[in-house]
C-alpha cells in the first residue's frame, strides 16, 4: 500500500499510523502525549496534527497522527501554514493552564513540554486559566511521589504505564476540561493498589510527578558540625548517573561521585555494594536452612516496591518472602551499629543518607520496623535526580571531577556479586555462588551463571548446587505485570520453584523509578548500564560475597556467623498484610461507563 507525505509517495503496511510511517521515513511530526516505548498513542494534545485529503474528497481533514492510521491513497501534508497555525493553538491551549514557573519546576531544563512549544513555532500565550489548581494547597505529607495538578498536561501517560506496564492500575483520570487531572484510586496511597515503583515519574513529560525531594534535608545535615554524615551509593548508580552530567550512558563513574561527595563534606563515604554481600551471606543462609526443611518456595525481599506489592495484593505470599532486609537497611543498620562503636561515633548524631535508583526506597526508609530508639537506620533517601540537584546546588560538575576511590576500612569494600545487584537476575546469581561455596568447599567453576541472566519479564533456569541438595529450580521477575501472574502461579501450585527473585521494575534497578529520565523515552539505555554492572563484575578482584574480607571481618568482629542470633536481630526484618482497598478491576470500570444500554456514557 501507498500514500503520499508531503509530496511523495511512501510504502506502508495495514495499521500503521501516519506518525509511524513519517518516523520511518525520517519526517519530523511532533508529539507530546504520545510515547511509543509503552505504545501510547492517546491523541489527547493534538500537536501531531496534519492535513489529509482522501482520494475522492474535495477538502481535506485535520487528524492527529500518533493515532490515524495511514490509508491507500492518502496525501498528507505535514507543515501547511494551516497545520502550523493548528498546532500553535493547541500547544497555546496546553500552557494556558500550566503552572509556568520553570524555575521551580522538578523538570527545570529537562521536560518534554518547552520543546515541543518551541517545536510547533509557538510565539504566544494569550490565554491563562487557573482556576483548576489556583486553589491547591502545598504537599506537606511524606509520601515518596507528589503530583503536581498545575503541571499536569493530561496526557496519561502515567496511567498507561501503570496499567500496561506494571499491571497494577492506581492511577485514573478525575475530572473534565481544564479541572482535569490524575488522581491515585481511593484518593490516598495508603488504600491505593499504588506500591510506590515510580514507573509513572519515569513517563511524566514534565514536572507533573516528581519524587520527595529531600536535598535541603542534607544539606542541612552537611551544614551541622554536629551532625555526622554517612552516605552510600547503591550499585545501579555508578551506571546510571554519568549521563547528566553529559558523560555518555552507562559509564561507570563510581570515582567521580565518591570525589563528589568528599567535596561537599561527606564524613563517611560506603557503598550499598558492602550490604549486598552481606545481604548474600543472610539470605543465602536463611534459603539453604529453608530448603533443608522443604520450606519453598523462598522469594527475595531486596525490592521495596515488590515488598509493597506483596503486602497489599498478596498477603498470603508473604511467609514465603525472606526475612533478610535489603541492602540499603542493611548499610543503615550496621552503620549506626558496629561503625559506630568502632569509630566512636554516637548513633544519635549519625545520619546516613542513601544514594538510590528508587522511589519506593524513601518509603522502605521510613518503615517502623527499621527504626531504633526512635531514629530510622536510614534517615534520608534521595534519587539519582535529587542527587544530581544537590551537586549542582554546590556547583559541582561530575565529569570534571578526578575519579577517587573508598577508603573507609569497615564498610566499603564490595564484591562483583554484590556489584551485579544492580540488575534484574543479579540477586539470584549472587546468592548462587556462595551457596555454592557453603555447600562445596570450592568455588562455582563457571561463576557467570548464564542461564540467569537475560531481559524476558519471566526467566527461569534449573542450578545444580550439589550434595543433598543437587539441582534446584530458581525464577528471575522484572516488571509487576509479570510478577503477577508467577505469584498467582505459586499460590495455586502451579509453579515449582525453590527460589524467586523479584524486582519491580523492567529492567531491575538500573531502571528504577528514581532514575534519569530520558525525553520521549521510558527506559532507553537498559542493556547499556547492564552491560556496565556485569563488566564491573568481570573486573572485581573478588566477585563472591563470601570472600569480601571486610563482611569476613564483620562477622569475626561482630556478628559471629551469618543468621546468628545477633544478626539475624540486627539484619533481617518482618512485613505486615496492609491490603488496598481499592481493587484494580478494569473491566469494571468500562461497564460503569458503558452503562445499561451498552454506549458509552
Amino acid at each position: 500500500m501507498y500514500a503520499t507525505i508531503n509530496g511523495r509517495d511512501y510504502e506502508f503496511q495495514a495499521n500503521e499510523t501516519i506518525l509511524e510511517v513519517a518516523r520511518r521515513q525520517g519526517i519530523h511530526i511532533p508529539t507530546l502525549c504520545e510515547l511509543n516505548d509503552i505504545d501510547h498513542a492517546p491523541g489527547t494534545c493534538r500537536v501531531c496534527l496534519v492535513e489529509v485529503l482522501r482520494p475522492g474528497q474535495a477538502a481535506p481533514e485535520y487528524l492527529t497522527a500518533c493515532d490515524t492510521p495511514m490509508g491507500e491513497g492518502w496525501s498528507v501534508q505535514t507543515r501547511t501554514r494551516i497545520v502550523q497555525e493548528m498546532r500553535q493553538l493547541q500547544m497555546e491551549m496546553i500552557m494556558a493552564d500550566h503552572h509556568q514557573d520553570c524555575s521551580t519546576c522538578p523538570r527545570n531544563g529537562n521536560c518534554e513540554l518547552l520543546p515541543v512549544a518551541n517545536s510547533v513555532g509557538l510565539k504566544q500565550i494569550r490565554f491563562r486559566y487557573t482556576e483548576g489548581w489556583k486553589d491547591l494547597q502545598p504537599d506537606t505529607g511524606t509520601q515518596p511521589i507528589v503530583y503536581d495538578r498545575s503541571r499536569c498536561i493530561r496526557c496519561q501517560r502515567c496511567v498507561a504505564v501503570c496499567r500496561n506496564v506494571q499491571g497494577i492500575d492506581a492511577l485514573e483520570m478525575n475530572g473534565w476540561g481544564p479541572t482535569a487531572g490524575v488522581r491515585l484510586k481511593g484518593g490516598n496511597v495508603d488504600i491505593s493498589p499504588c506500591v510506590t515503583c515510580g514507573q509513572c515519574v519515569m513517563v511524566c513529560p514534565t514536572g507533573a510527578l516528581a519524587e520527595r525531594d529531600q536535598t535541603q534535608d542534607v544539606l542541612d545535615y552537611l551544614g551541622d558540625p554536629e551532625i555526622v554524615t554517612v552516605f552510600q551509593m547503591a550499585p545501579a548508580i555508578r551506571v546510571g548517573f554519568g549521563e547528566e552530567f553529559g558523560l555518555p550512558a552507562g559509564t561507570n563513574v563510581e570515582g567521580q561521585i565518591i570525589a563528589a561527595l568528599r567535596s561537599i563534606g561527606a564524613d563517611v563515604i560506603l557503598d550499598t555494594n558492602f550490604g549486598a554481600d552481606v545481604v548474600i551471606m543472610e539470605e543465602g543462609t536463611e534459603l539453604l536452612g529453608k530448603l533443608a526443611e522443604k520450606q519453598r518456595p523462598v522469594f527475595t525481599s531486596c525490592c521495596p516496591a515488590w515488598i509493597n506489592f506483596a503486602e497489599k495484593h498478596y498477603p498470603a505470599v508473604l511467609p514465603l518472602l525472606s526475612s533478610t532486609r535489603s541492602p540499603q537497611a542493611v548499610v543503615g543498620k550496621i552503620a549506626k551499629t558496629y561503625l559506630a562503636e568502632k569509630r566512636g561515633f554516637d548513633p544519635e548524631k549519625m545520619r546516613v543518607i542513601s544514594i538510590m535508583p528508587c522511589t519506593a526506597k524513601k518509603e522502605e526508609a521510613a518503615r517502623p520496623a527499621l527504626r531504633h530508639n526512635g531514629y530510622s537506620d536510614v534517615d534520608v533517601v534521595l534519587t539519582m535526580r535529587e542527587f544530581a540537584r544537590l551537586l549542582r546546588r554546590e556547583g559541582i560538575d561530575l565529569k570534571n571531577m578526578e575519579p577517587s576511590s573508598y577508603d573507609d576500612p569497615l564498610m566499603s569494600e564490595y564484591s562483583g556479586a554484590g556489584a551485579i545487584f544492580g540488575t534484574t537476575g543479579g540477586v539470584m546469581e549472587a546468592a548462587v555462588r556462595t551457596m555454592y561455596y557453603v555447600l562445596n568447599g570450592r568455588e562455582l567453576e563457571h561463576i557467570e551463571v548464564t542461564q540467569l541472566r537475560g531481559f524476558d519479564n519471566v526467566r527461569s533456569a534449573t542450578v545444580d548446587l550439589g550434595r543433598e541438595y543437587g539441582e534446584i529450580r530458581v525464577a528471575m521477575c522484572h516488571g509487576l505485570k509479570g510478577t503477577r501472574r508467577l505469584v498467582e502461579a505459586v499460590l495455586a501450585g502451579k509453579a515449582n520453584f525453590d527460589f524467586i527473585e523479584i524486582m519491580a521494575c523492567p529492567g531491575g534497578c538500573v531502571d528504577g523509578g528514581g532514575t534519569l529520565r530520558s525525553k520521549k523515552a521510558y527506559i532507553p539505555h537498559a542493556m547499556r548500564r547492564r552491560e556496565t554492572i556485569f563488566n564491573i563484575d568481570r573486573k572485581a578482584k573478588v566477585r563472591q560475597s563470601h570472600n569480601n574480607k571486610q563482611v569476613q571481618k564483620l562477622y569475626a568482629d561482630f556478628l559471629g556467623a551469618p543468621h546468628s542470633e545477633k544478626a539475624h536481630h540486627l539484619l533481617h526484618t518482618h512485613y505486615e498484610p496492609r491490603p488496598c482497598g481499592v481493587d484494580a478491576d478494569i473491566r469494571a470500570e468500562w461497564d460503569e461507563l458503558r452503562g445499561q444500554d451498552g454506549k458509552v456514557t
